[in-house]
């Protein structure tokens, strides 16, 4: 006896079955244990370290030791945090992220939720720098300006143009320390806009991220020098000094002084270092 097996159609459903399958599978985040590509770094006042990583994509979360993933970004392009490039705590203490895939600079809420400010009014945001009064600093890649976002967020407006910016941190007189690629790597830009030298010329290789310790001295990461240098606040010394130089560095690029340790981001270490202030590694994460 034969027995037939009758087969049924598929009917209409398949098409939206296929094409529903084919965007989860270009949708789909990865769940990762370690950095992927880490580029920024900062520190809030309860100790806990944010870290923007360009690969994952998204943000690390470092509490008591312990590491998680604070936002999950999509792979998907022209979402938000696809390209998260920079960090910065606001005057609250809230978390900023800036994201060249949107055009966007990110308010983050303790629960990790992101709150557009600019209406996608920022190219690429490589720096973010607040000051005392509140205002949100965005140094612009793609237009080379600093731009201003309001505290509460709106239309940036543009502090100086003509500076490939790259690294960006506030003095304790307001006024704001620049790392660009430009003919002097390193400027001092007064609240009324004066552009001042601190250093003439190109010392630097490659500078990233820039960052002030409590006493006012500068340093900047040196990507392709594997160095981290350090500027002394005194003005008559303006020579950088190289503060820590290979060893484990491959490629620094996001500094942040706290509480007088310096935590430093490598994309290419896969890893965030953590310096005492004679630049002594303190620990590292991932630690092996």
């Amino acid at each position: 006896m034969k027995y037939h097996t009758e087969r049924k159609p598929l009917g209409n459903w398949w098409p939206v079955f296929l094409v529903g399958a084919v965007l989860l599978l270009c949708d789909k985040t990865i769940t990762a244990e370690e950095f992927q590509y880490p580029l920024a770094v900062v520190v809030d006042k309860q100790e806990t370290i944010f870290v923007a990583d360009l690969k994952l994509p998204g943000i690390w979360k470092i509490s008591d030791g312990k590491k998680e993933i604070f936002f999950q970004a999509s792979k998907k392009f022209r979402t938000p945090l696809n390209a998260v490039r920079c960090l910065a705590l606001d005057s609250d203490g809230n978390l900023l992220a800036g994201d060249s895939s949107t055009r966007e600079v990110y308010r983050f809420s303790a629960e990790g939720k992101p709150t557009p400010l600019t209406k996608g009014k920022v190219g690429i945001a490589m720096a973010l720098a607040v000051n005392s009064k509140g205002g949100i600093y965005v140094a612009d890649l793609e237009t080379r300006s600093i731009l201003i976002i309001p505290s509460e967020g709106g239309s940036p407006e543009v502090f100086v143009t003509g500076l490939p910016v790259r690294g960006m941190a506030f003095d304790q007189q307001d006024n704001l320390l620049v790392a660009a690629h430009s003919k002097n790597q390193l400027l001092r830009i007064t609240p009324e806009k004066k552009i001042e030298v601190i250093i003439s010329g190109r010392p630097f290789q490659f500078s990233h991220h820039l960052t002030i310790d409590a006493d006012g001295n500068r340093y900047i990461a040196d990507g392709y020098a594997k160095t981290i240098w350090k500027v002394s606040s005194n003005e008559k010394e303006t020579k950088p000094i190289a503060f820590i130089a290979g060893g484990l560095l491959k490629n620094p690029v996001g500094l942040t002084w706290h509480k007088n340790l310096l935590y430093v981001a490598d994309p290419k270490s896969e890893s965030i270092f953590i310096f005492d202030q004679t630049g002594k590694l303190k620990s590292k994460f991932p630690d092996k």
